[in-house]
C-alpha cells in the first residue's frame, strides 16, 4: 500500500505491514522528515520515541520532522556533544537526547532517566537517538529503526503497542 505521510508527493513512502512492525520505504531525507511529522500527528502520539540506526541513517531528520509538526521553528541538530536539547516552545515541548558518545549502558541509562524525569515534568515528547546504548526495558516506548537500503533511500521500521498499531492502520487504509 502506498501511503503519503505528509500530503505531498515529494515525501511519500511505501507502507509495508509486517507481523509486529510498520515499515516505510523512504526515498529521501524529506520523506524521513515527513514520517516524523506523521508520527506525532497520530491520535495516540508517542511520549517516548527511541531511534536506532547507523551514522547518517536519518535519525536527526526524523526529529526535524517531529519538531516541525509541533511548532518548533529553530534549527534542529543532533545533540551529540551537548547530549540533550530542550525545546520548551513546542506544543508539546520536545526533549532530544543523543546517546552516541555514551558507550557504557550505565551512563546512558543515568542520563536517560534524568532527562525522562524532566520530559515528564514538562509534558514533553522525549526522542532518543542511539537508544541501543540503553539497557533499560521501556515497553511503553515507540521504537523506530532506520536503515539504508541497497536500492537507495531508507527503510524505517516502527514498533509500538498492538492497540495503537491497529488504530493507525485502520485510519491509514
Amino acid at each position: 500500500m502506498e501511503l503519503n505521510i505528509c500530503g505531498d508527493s515529494e515525501a511519500s513512502g511505501s507502507l509495508l505491514k509486517q507481523s509486529t512492525d510498520w515499515s516505510w520505504i523512504l526515498k529521501d531525507l524529506e520523506a524521513t522528515r515527513a514520517l516524523g511529522r506523521y508520527l506525532v500527528q497520530q491520535p495516540e502520539r508517542p511520549s517516548l520515541l527511541l531511534l536506532e540506526g547507523t551514522l547518517g541513517a536519518g535519525k536527526t531528520s526524523l526529529v526535524q520532522g517531529i519538531a516541525s509538526a509541533i511548532g518548533i521553528d529553530e534549527p534542529i541538530t543532533s545533540p551529540t556533544f551537548a547530549l540533550a536539547q530542550h525545546y520548551p516552545q513546542g506544543k508539546p515541548p520536545l526533549v532530544h537526547l543523543d546517546l552516541y558518545r555514551l558507550e557504557l549502558a550505565a551512563a546512558a541509562d543515568d542520563l536517560f532517566l534524568q532527562e525522562e524525569e524532566e520530559a515528564v515534568g514538562m509534558g514533553a515528547i522525549l526522542v532518543v537517538e542511539w537508544s541501543e546504548r540503553l539497557s533499560l526495558a521501556l515497553p511503553e516506548a515507540w521504537r523506530v529503526k532506520l536503515t539504508h537500503r541497497s536500492e537507495g533511500g531508507r527503510l524505517a521500521t516502527l514498533n509500538k503497542s498492538d492497540q495503537i498499531r491497529t488504530q493507525t492502520h485502520q485510519e491509514s487504509s
